[in-house]
């Protein structure tokens, strides 16, 4: 929460340079619109952001979960939202950065319709497996997979998320056949990846870590160029000579730019 509290004042500053000089706003709860369902990584990092906003701007700030494709639904709220400084919103890089390239028609143009206020949050993501795949390393993972194309089902945070096309690019660079399952978020990916209805994603790291050190779920390695500091065991994709596979992925600060 220490770390949530020093973004939360950076991104107050930024969203208020006056208020030292103009202490109407805020004079009432501001909203926090997190585009993924309670329970994922991007609501973790939203309740922590709203908790350190909440004591710097003395108002609630409240979060709002509006979950759907891979984030663009809720960023759509923010960018629709009355530019009053009363709705902020929690974007990923799917919202931001893929979604424009990956879908057909964008509801919004970041470019024009949102004011990038802060970055947030840099966080790892990790491959992990169910423990009925019989594999503990990304070499016995390709290996099992050439052996039984499209028999492993992966979840994801929706079509055209990070975490879907972290796996895109692993089945690329590694020439194998698996089956894509989006889901609205990370949350109910890792519940049917718990019940074996999946079997493997690449999700941020701090939505799995207790079912990894719990043993319910395998970790094979993180799709970065180093290791996670929590996972200091799990080597990274660079050392599983696989450099190409890296979705690193981060969260920031939005509003509508009016």
């Amino acid at each position: 929460m220490e770390k949530f509290a020093r973004f939360a004042l950076a991104a107050a500053v930024a969203l208020v340079p006056g208020l030292t000089l103009a202490q109407t706003y805020p004079n009432k709860a501001v909203r926090l619109i997190v585009p993924f369902p309670a329970g994922g990584p991007a609501d973790l990092f939203g309740r922590g952001l709203a908790q350190g906003m909440s004591a710097q701007l003395g108002q609630p700030v409240v979060i709002e979960n509006r979950a759907g494709a891979g984030g663009v639904i809720g960023v759509d709220a923010v960018a629709k939202a009355a530019p009053d400084g009363y709705t902020l919103g929690l974007n990923s890089a799917s919202s931001v950065a893929i979604a424009p390239f990956s879908f057909d028609k964008m509801p919004y143009d970041p470019r024009k319709d949102l004011a990038l206020i802060s970055l947030v949050v840099n966080v790892p993501e990790v491959l992990i497996v169910h423990p009925s795949v019989p594999v503990k390393n990304l070499e016995e993972l390709i290996a099992y997979a050439r052996k039984n194309p499209n028999k492993i089902n992966f979840g994801s945070a929706g079509a055209g998320s990070i975490t879907h096309l972290a796996v895109e690019l692993l089945k690329a660079e590694a020439k194998i056949e698996l089956v894509h399952v989006p889901y609205k978020g990370a949350a109910p990916a890792v519940t049917d990846l718990l019940g074996g209805q999946v079997q493997m994603a690449i999700l941020d790291v701090p939505v799995v870590l207790q079912h990894i050190r719990s043993g319910k779920l395998r970790a094979i390695v993180t799709a970065s160029g180093r290791r996670a500091s929590t996972l200091p065991e799990v080597p990274s994709t660079v050392e599983a000579n696989y450099p190409k596979v890296n979705s690193d992925n981060w969260y920031g600060l939005v509003a509508p730019s009016a």
